[in-house]
């Protein structure tokens, strides 16, 4: 086989002493990846090579890709729902709301300035069911701006909010509660009415005029929006509110407008921005992130050393092939390139498939987990547990060039020993044991 090799190259002007990376090597490693009958174990080592290292790419792939679009779902709904900045007062309560709201949306900036009242109640329906809820007073003219509610009302519509008559829930507390758009809820709130026996719950029905699905569970299954002068006096907020949240245009942009809302509230207030409030959260993503990047990262490692044991093999098998070549002329370090080639070609191979097939299925995501769903008769990524309606996949360019280089880093380190043993060969030794 070598000889033929070398009649080839000789015929294109090139023999073993040639440029590096000649024809002539090149010639000699693809001949090398095309397993004989007799090298057939070899092969077949080649073969979980390259099936490892497409695997391990293709998956470091989709899951760094559902991680990142598990994070940016999760921010743009709890940003979409929830301000952010909270502006809550420090020398006594928002009495004068209304004007504040506005110098606070006059700030370069911020989009939305929301007064809020809020309170913990216990939701219930009249054909029995019951579950803990959160009410969130607005004004309808600032729920209509806050597109997250006003574009994914699913039933009903905002007619009798605005009216000051109805309520808004969510589509899953309704499921829950067997509750449809007519139809009464009633709160129970522990903060009622004081008299000589002590505080009383306050417990009154409202409509539902709409049903809401902003596609996150937990918001869905637990808040409720009541008409903002009806939550003041269901909590005993006549005339004030809690807090004042704050939408802006930039959310990475919060500490340069800190001092803009304070100068333009004009009184002592405390602000709180969205990630303090998620800082928990939003940290045990990242440790999660980094850690499952590790992990998977040793799928890619374990392939490459398959890669090392193949060659290793292919040096043994080789080694009159090898002695030859010397003695022909090749020098040692077209012998290290020649078995570089083969192992890298591996590496490269399964590099670009995996990350073919990671594209592949992180753009076909939902459709590949309904259809594992439909197949196994069980629901895969469950809402109640993560949050969220659909599996989300958001790949990354740099984070997806960097799984590349790693993969490709790691193939060429492994190819390196073997080929440098090839290069060290001695060729009479080796003919002898031939």
């Amino acid at each position: 086989m070598a000889e033929a090799a070398v009649d080839r190259s000789s015929k294109s002007g090139l023999g073993p002493a040639g440029k590096p990376f000649s024809t002539f090597e090149r010639l000699v490693a693809w001949r090398y990846l095309r397993a004989r009958r007799k090298e057939a174990f070899i092969s077949v080592i080649a073969g979980f090579s390259f099936v490892g290292i497409m695997l391990g790419v293709a998956t470091l792939i989709i899951v760094m890709a559902v991680m990142n679009g598990f994070r940016t779902e999760l921010v743009s709904r709890i940003l979409g729902i929830n301000g952010h900045m909270i502006v809550q007062p420090v020398d006594g309560p928002f009495t004068d709301y209304p004007v504040l709201s506005g110098k606070l949306a006059a700030v370069p900036g911020i989009k939305m300035a929301l007064p809020l009242v809020e309170g913990q109640v216990l939701a219930s329906a009249q054909a029995g069911g019951s579950t803990g809820a959160l009410v969130r007073g607005a004004r309808a003219e600032d729920l209509t701006k806050l597109k997250t509610i006003s574009d994914n009302i699913k039933s009903g519509d905002m007619v009798g909010y605005a009216s000051g008559e109805g309520v808004l829930i969510g589509t899953r507390m309704a499921d829950q509660l067997g509750l449809r758009v007519g139809d009464l809820i009633t709160l129970t709130s522990p903060e009622g009415d004081i008299t000589p026996m002590g505080v009383n719950p306050r417990i009154k029905s409202y409509k539902i005029s709409g049903l809401f699905e902003i596609g996150m569970s937990e918001y869905d299954s637990s808040i409720i929006f009541m008409p903002l002068e009806e939550a003041q006096l269901f909590f005993n907020a006549e005339g004030l509110v809690q807090s004042i949240e704050l939408f802006v245009d930039n959310p990475d942009d919060i500490d340069n407008l800190r001092p803009k809302v304070e100068e333009a509230a004009g009184r002592q207030i405390a602000i709180t921005d969205w990630r303090q409030r998620n800082q928990t959260f939003f940290s045990a993503l990242q440790v999660e992130r980094n850690v499952m990047f590790m992990i998977l990262t040793l799928i890619v490692l374990v392939a490459a050393l398959n890669i090392i044991s193949g060659l290793i093999m292919l040096v043994k098998d080789k080694g009159s092939d090898i002695a030859i070549l010397r003695t022909m002329g090749a020098s040692a370090g077209a012998i290290m390139r020649i078995f570089f080639m083969t192992g890298a070609a591996i590496g490269i191979v399964g590099t670009i498939a995996g990350v073919l097939l990671g594209v592949l299925v992180c753009v076909n995501i939902e459709s590949i987990r309904q259809f594992f769903s439909w197949i196994s008769g069980t629901v895969l990524f469950n809402p109640q547990v993560y949050f969220l309606s659909q599996l989300p996949a958001e790949m990354d360019l740099s984070e997806t060039i960097s799984i590349v280089i790693m993969a490709l880093t790691l193939s060429f380190i492994a190819t390196i020993f073997p080929a440098w043993r090839a290069s060290r060969l001695d060729p009479v030794q080796a003919l002898r044991y031939e």
